[in-house]
C-alpha cells in the first residue's frame, strides 16, 4: 500500500459532511444528520472544508445549478451522494466514505476525457453518460434526472482530478438532509449581531465577543442563482454575483449598492427558500422573496398528522403535538446555530429525534425542562438578538400569521421564547389518545390551511422585516421565523401516508 492510499483512508476514517437538502427532503435530512452523529462524522459548514457531499431529498431542479457551484467549491478527493429515503442513508454514507479513500477510483476519474465540458444546468446527459460510463453496474438505467431502482453503489458519485462532472445537474447520483449545515449560497456579513459569538465563560452557552457567524461562508455564499444584470454592464463577480454599483441610501448618500441572493441552500436555512436583497455597505435597502414553490409536489414532513386529520384519517392528539414539539425543537436548533451556540444546538436535535423515535414523556420532560432554563435565561442570547425583527401580534395576525409567531408578539427572544414555552406544553401532551381536531388544533407554524398554509404567511413577512437590518441580523429573522418550504407546495393526501 503506497503512502497516498494511507494518508487518504485515515482522512476519510472521519469525513466532513456537507448536508444539503432539497425541498421535501425533511425526513432524509433528519436521518442523515442522525446518522452522523451516532458515527461521529463532523458537519461541514463550507465547501472548502469537506469531504463529502450528500444531498438529501428528491430531485429539484432549481437547486442545481446552486449544488455544482457547491461541488466546484469542495477540494479533491471528494465525493458526491443523494440520499431520496430514509433507509438509503447508512449504505450511502459508507459508499462515500469508500469511494473517498480510494485512490484508485480517484486515479480514474481524473484520467476520464472531456467531462470538464460538463453543462451545469444537467442537458448534457449525452455527454456525462460517456464519462459516467465507467462508474455504473452494467444495464443500469438513466431516465430524466434520476435513477431509480439503483442500490447505494449507483447513487454514489466520484470526483477527483481534473473532470468536473460532479454534481453539476444533480441527476447522476442518485436514484431510489449548517444546521444541518448545509451549504452554502446567499452571505450573511456581519454585524454586531451576526450570530457568532465566542461563547466563553457560559459553560457551552454564547457568550464573550460578537462577531459574524458566517465570515466563513464569505466568498461562496454569494453563488446564487440571480440571474441579470443591475446597472454593470455585464460585469460579474465570480459566483454569478453582479458588481456592485452606485446609488443613493436612505440618508441620501451615495453608496455601493450590491445584489445579493440569499440562498437557496445556505447553512440553516430553509430549503429552497431565495431572498434577493440590495445591500448598500451592510444594511439591507430592499429585500424581494424569490419564488416558494420548488415543485408541483412536495412532503410537508412536519404537518403530516394535520394534513391526514383534514383528510379524515385517525390521529391523536398525542401524535400530533409529539410532531409539533420536534418541529420546534428542530426550528430551536437552527436559531442556536446561527447564534453561534452549537452544544444546545445539538441538545435541541437530540431532543427532536428523540421525540420523533416515540420517546415518552418521561423520558423526554426533564431533560427538555433543563435546556429551556438554559436556552430561556441566557443574558448573552438575549443580547445578541434582542430588538431584531419585532413583530407586533397585531400586525401578524393582520398579515395572516398564527401560531407562536402571532403570540409572541415581539423580537426574537421572544419569539424562541415562545417556541420553548409550547415545547414543554407540548411533551406534557404526548400520552393523549384524543381525536386530533385540525381546527382547534395548530400545526406547528400556525392554524393548517392547506389553500394557504401558515409557512406562506410567515415568507411573507420577511422582505418587510429584512429591510433597514444589518445583513448578519437578517439570518437571526429568518431562523426565529423559520418558514417551512416544504409546505409552499400543496400537499397532498398520498405523500403525507408515505
Amino acid at each position: 500500500m503506497g503512502l497516498t492510499a494511507v494518508l487518504m483512508r485515515a482522512a476519510a476514517a472521519r469525513p466532513r459532511v456537507l448536508l444539503v437538502t432539497s425541498p421535501g427532503g425533511t425526513a432524509v435530512r433528519l436521518a442523515v444528520e442522525a446518522e452522523l452523529r451516532s458515527r461521529d462524522w463532523p458537519l461541514a459548514p463550507t465547501p472548502a472544508g469537506a469531504d463529502v457531499m450528500v444531498v438529501a431529498g428528491p430531485d429539484c431542479p432549481r437547486l442545481r445549478s446552486a449544488v455544482g457551484r457547491l461541488w466546484q467549491d469542495m477540494p479533491q478527493p471528494r465525493a458526491y451522494v443523494r440520499a431520496t429515503t430514509t433507509d438509503d442513508v447508512p449504505a450511502l454514507l459508507d459508499a462515500g466514505r469508500a469511494c473517498l479513500s480510494s485512490p484508485d477510483r480517484q486515479r480514474a476519474e481524473a484520467r476520464t476525457p472531456g467531462c470538464e465540458d460538463e453543462d451545469p444546468s444537467g442537458r448534457d446527459d449525452e455527454h456525462r453518460e460517456g464519462c459516467e460510463g465507467e462508474h455504473r453496474e452494467e444495464g443500469q438505467a438513466e431516465s430524466g434526472h434520476g435513477r431509480s431502482g439503483g442500490g447505494p453503489r449507483d447513487q454514489v458519485h466520484r470526483e477527483s482530478g481534473s473532470g468536473d462532472f460532479g454534481p453539476g445537474g444533480e441527476h447522476r447520483s442518485g436514484g431510489a438532509d449548517h444546521e444541518g449545515h448545509e451549504g452554502h449560497e446567499g452571505s450573511s456579513g456581519g454585524d454586531r449581531r451576526s450570530g457568532g459569538a465566542d461563547h466563553e465563560g457560559h459553560h457551552g452557552g454564547p457568550g464573550g465577543e460578537r462577531r459574524n457567524a458566517d465570515a466563513d461562508h464569505q466568498g461562496h455564499h454569494g453563488h446564487g442563482a440571480h440571474h441579470g444584470h443591475h446597472g454593470s454592464g455585464d460585469m460579474e463577480m465570480p459566483g454569478g454575483v453582479p458588481m456592485a454599483e452606485p446609488g443613493e441610501d436612505r440618508d441620501g448618500l451615495t453608496l455601493d449598492r450590491l445584489h445579493l441572493p440569499l440562498g437557496p441552500v445556505l447553512a440553516d436555512w430553509p430549503a429552497g427558500l431565495v431572498i434577493r436583497v440590495v445591500l448598500q455597505g451592510d444594511v439591507i435597502q430592499q429585500a424581494d422573496l424569490g419564488e416558494l414553490s420548488a415543485g408541483r409536489v412536495t412532503d410537508p414532513f412536519w404537518a403530516r398528522p394535520w394534513i391526514l386529520a383534514s383528510a379524515g384519517e385517525p390521529v391523536a392528539v398525542g401524535e400530533a403535538v409529539r410532531r409539533r414539539a420536534a418541529a420546534r425543537l428542530d426550528s430551536l436548533g437552527r436559531l442556536l446555530s446561527v447564534a453561534g451556540w452549537p452544544a444546545e444546538a445539538v441538545t435541541a436535535r437530540r431532543l427532536r429525534d428523540d421525540l420523533l423515535e416515540e420517546a415518552p414523556s418521561s423520558v423526554v420532560l426533564s431533560r427538555a425542562e433543563r435546556f429551556a432554563r438554559r436556552v430561556g435565561r441566557s443574558r448573552t442570547l438575549h443580547w445578541l438578538t434582542r430588538g431584531i425583527g419585532p413583530v407586533s401580534t397585531a400586525d401578524a395576525r393582520a398579515a395572516g400569521v398564527s401560531g407562536p409567531a402571532a403570540r409572541a408578539g415581539g423580537d426574537v427572544p421572544a419569539r424562541y421564547r415562545q417556541w420553548l414555552t409550547e415545547v414543554l406544553d407540548d411533551v406534557g401532551a404526548l400520552d393523549s389518545t384524543a381525536p386530533l381536531d385540525p381546527v382547534a388544533w395548530e400545526s406547528p407554524r400556525g392554524r393548517w390551511d392547506a389553500e394557504r398554509p401558515p409557512s406562506a404567511a410567515l415568507a411573507g413577512l420577511l422582505p418587510g422585516l429584512l429591510v433597514g437590518a444589518e445583513l448578519g441580523a437578517a439570518r437571526f429573522v429568518v431562523a426565529s421565523l423559520d418558514p417551512d418550504p416544504d409546505e409552499l407546495s400543496a400537499p397532498s393526501l398520498e405523500a403525507a401516508r408515505g
